[in-house]
């Protein structure tokens, strides 16, 4: 039971996990078509009207407090047809939009098989934590999409939370919860910002950055321990720093029996 001083695993969700960026491709392409089939737009009126959408998305600021995330994306959808089409706001078929887009998107994101039965057999090995960023409406039906619940010893949702990835307070949380300390932890993501900085700025033992493209960081970002280009390597990588910890400790074992 357990790795030699690891305890823990922390995963990201999104592009780590589950494919959302795949899950939002297709939810887009459904939205263009019933634009296209159902409201008469041209496919290149549809599109941009989704690529607005998309551009406000990654833009976005997002203030619970002030208003719940239904509202603010249908806006975004409003905006997206008035500044394409013109004319009188649409309040109605940016509804329709939004829900078209959330309900595709969340029907196409799956735990993929072979990723639950690697989370299956970690478990059995150290415990397991899903530390995902963003709002709280959005992130948990996304864990109830994919069924993800099962596989973990608790679950973080970072829009429920005083503060999100990379901060150190978010990491310290999860280290509490599982009753473990930073440096028996690893966190695995796809993001070198959050999950990578994340994991540096709180100590944790490892990060592991999933970097599915294989493509080469900037100078100033920062630097993960180990890369892989699937989550299924996750074991393998696990199993290397096994192996260099038992390495370390027959040294150092050496060391004092020479002295």
């Amino acid at each position: 039971m357990g790795l030699h001083g690891v305890k823990a695993v922390f995963f990201d969700l999104d592009n780590t996990l589950v494919d959302t960026a795949a899950a939002g491709r297709r939810a887009i392409e459904e939205v263009i078509s019933a634009l296209q089939s159902k409201h008469h737009y041209g496919e290149g009126e549809a599109r941009a009207v989704c690529d607005k959408v998309q551009a406000k998305l990654l833009k976005e600021c997002h203030d619970p407090a002030k208003m719940c995330i239904t509202d603010l994306r249908i806006s975004h959808w409003e905006e997206a047809i008035q500044e394409t089409i013109g004319g009188e706001a649409n309040r109605d078929l940016a509804a329709e939009c939004y829900y078209l887009w959330k309900t595709t998107r969340l029907q196409h994101l799956t735990l993929a098989e072979d990723t639950r039965g690697m989370l299956t057999e970690l478990r059995k090995r150290v415990r397991l934590l899903l530390l995902t960023n963003g709002d709280r409406q959005t992130q948990r039906e996304k864990i109830e999409a994919c069924a993800c619940q099962p596989y973990f010893d608790a679950i973080v949702v970072g829009g429920e939370q005083k503060e999100e990835k990379p901060a150190p307070s978010i990491f310290r949380y999860c280290c509490d919860l599982l009753g473990v300390q930073p440096a028996e932890c690893v966190m695995v993501g796809d993001s070198l910002d959050t999950d990578i900085q994340g994991g540096l700025n709180a100590g944790l033992k490892a990060t592991v950055w999933l970097n599915k493209a294989m493509t080469t960081p900037v100078d100033t970002s920062p630097v993960p321990h180990y890369i892989i280009s699937s989550i299924l390597d996750l074991p393998a990588v696990l199993q290397k720093m096994e192996h260099n910890i038992n390495a370390k400790l027959g040294t150092d074992h050496m060391a004092s029996s020479n002295e």
